[in-house]
């Protein structure tokens, strides 16, 4: 018979747009795929962000507290994004604004640490006073000396400060006028006595009347650079140059020990150390002597010579004394010895008669050896040595392969202290001293721990430049495919029809011809409602039921 039980689902239409089915959707899955869209966004930016870290370079650098605050505040008012480096060292902006953010930031006079130059004398204002025109002047001239400084390599910055007196008629009360020059050096430079004179030499010559003693240097310890005309530098201790001048000697030194000695010990089996007493003052000595001529080889100059003689008239003088051969001699000249006191003009005797006798006199001078010597002794001069080496104990390998350490002999020990002496110029006089020691050196066992390739800094640094980019995306999948797809894919896909299982047509005809009529159930959409309608329809037709329980034990489907 055709009577039937026929299990038809209620279902509701289902729209055929895509904003209908979105609008048909439950509260809770529209929130979900709310809250999946806004979370993809805020990891979308993240990315961004992180991604535009490196693209940010110095704006400016070691800004004071004061400039910087207004080059920030400029920034903000730009509103141009821009971040501080680690210690607030530098202001950071996105690379493709840097320049263009310099241009903006000179038009507004920012920074205004920047040292000004004659520019200033650009901007007099009307009606400025003599007194306001003269400072304008020195600032300007201030401004342009620090330039000049902070060019050099190892200055940093550098301060001038001028004192230039006011200048009146009277040339006696006039005041010179004086500089003082304050340098920041960069870490570990330093200016030699060469640089030092070249400063001093710049800012004296940029002044009228500008001696180079009135200009005073100081580095930012406060140490004075430059010093006065009678002791310089050099009377409160060695200057840098006079240090390197030392350390130079002193290395050339130990580097004689070491190639010579080195060879005989094997290498890392000797320690050298020479200290070198350096005499860096100036002395200047006169000295003038005089030598007389002695011996009869002496050369002897004449000066000057002066003879004077005088005698009584022609024919007035009678012989006299006793006649022979000594009153018949022509008298003898007269001598000058070279020491002592000159003899007497000898002659024949002589009488007057009826007159005076004859007077001769000889005056003769002669030069007597100078000589003028003027010493200057030269500095650097090495006033004494003092060198120490330490040798290693030899290294004795015997037949087993075993090595240990023996102790070096007294004439080996010998060897190497006049190998030393010979090496630094060794002089008694002097002072100097070598002293040559055997010990043994001790070495500190160093053990190579291997790192792991997972605790390895290169790969630690990989993964936490990795870390944040590859949380961003896990998150971002999680949203997606756990709050927006099922979203979409529910607003996309149309829900296909539902098919009638098994048991769900009744055409089944129980013992007697009893047509059993069909209900008209409709399946609810969700299972709740399925359930509901299957207890209903056990309740008002068990027959029915049965039989379609039967027929699936049975495993045949009723006709």
């Amino acid at each position: 018979m055709d009577n039937a039980v026929a299990l038809s689902p209620n279902t509701a239409p289902v729209p055929a747009t895509f904003a209908g089915r979105l609008a048909a959707m439950p509260l809770r899955s529209k929130l979900s795929a709310l809250i999946g869209i806004a979370a993809l966004a805020g990891v979308v930016f993240a990315m961004t962000a992180w991604n535009s870290h490196g693209d940010y370079k110095v704006l400016y650098a070691n800004l004071s507290d004061k400039d910087g605050g207004a080059v920030i505040a400029q920034l903000s008012q730009m509103n141009v994004p821009y971040r501080m480096s680690e210690g607030g060292a530098a202001i950071l902006v996105p690379a493709a604004q840097v320049h263009d953010l310099r241009l903006k930031m000179a038009t507004a006079g920012l920074p205004k640490g920047a040292v000004s130059g004659f520019e200033l004398m650009d901007s007099a204002r009307f009606g400025q006073t003599q007194f306001q025109e003269r400072l304008t002047f020195q600032r300007g001239l201030e401004g342009e000396l620090t330039r000049s400084i902070s060019s050099l390599a190892a200055v940093q910055a550098a301060r001038v400060h001028l004192a230039l007196p006011n200048q009146n008629g009277f040339f006696r009360e006039q005041q010179k006028p004086s500089a003082s020059v304050l340098l920041t050096l960069h870490p570990g430079r330093a200016l030699d006595r060469a640089q030092i004179a070249g400063i001093v030499h710049l800012v004296s010559s940029s002044v009228p009347e500008m001696s180079p003693k009135a200009v005073s240097v100081l580095d930012q310890s406060g140490a004075l650079l430059t010093g006065s005309a009678e002791g310089g530098a050099a009377g409160a201790g060695l200057d840098a140059q006079q240090l390197a001048y030392v350390g130079q000697i002193e290395a050339g030194y130990t580097k004689r020990i070491v190639d010579l000695v080195e060879p005989i010990v094997g290498s890392n089996n000797l320690r050298a150390s020479v200290t070198a007493e350096v005499d860096f003052s100036q002395t200047e000595a006169t000295s003038e002597e005089f030598k007389p001529n002695q011996g009869a080889d002496a050369s002897v100059s004449i000066r000057s010579q002066q003879t004077s003689e005088q005698g009584g008239a022609a024919g007035t003088a009678l012989a006299s004394g006793v006649p022979g051969a000594a009153s018949n001699q022509p008298p003898i000249a007269a001598t000058a010895p070279l020491v002592g006191a000159s003899q007497p003009l000898q002659g024949a005797p002589s009488g007057a008669v009826g007159g005076s006798g004859g007077r001769r006199e000889a005056v003769t001078n002669y030069e007597v050896d100078k000589t003028v010597r003027v010493t200057k002794s030269a500095t650097g001069n090495v006033k004494r040595l003092n060198a120490a080496v330490v040798v290693n104990n030899r290294s004795v390998t015997d037949a087993r392969g075993k090595t240990t350490q023996v102790p070096l002999a007294a004439d080996e020990i010998e060897k190497i202290t006049a190998l030393v002496r010979e090496s630094i110029g060794f002089n008694q006089e002097r002072g100097d001293s070598v002293k040559v020691v055997n010990a043994p050196f001790r070495v500190e066992p160093t053990s190579n721990v291997e790192v792991p390739f997972w605790k390895s800094p290169e790969l630690i640094d990989m993964i936490r430049a990795a870390a944040l980019p590859t949380g961003l995306a896990i998150v971002a999948m999680l949203v997606f495919f756990g709050l927006v797809r099922p979203a979409v894919k529910a607003a996309l896909v149309a829900r296909p029809a539902q098919l009638p299982r098994p048991g769900m047509r009744i055409d089944a005809v129980v013992d007697d011809e009893q047509s059993y009529p069909t209900p008209a159930i409709a399946a609810p959409p969700t299972t709740l409602r399925q359930i509901e309608g299957a207890k209903a329809l056990a309740k008002d037709n068990p027959a029915a039921v049965a039989g379609i329980v039967r027929g699936w034990v049975g495993g045949s489907e009723a006709a």
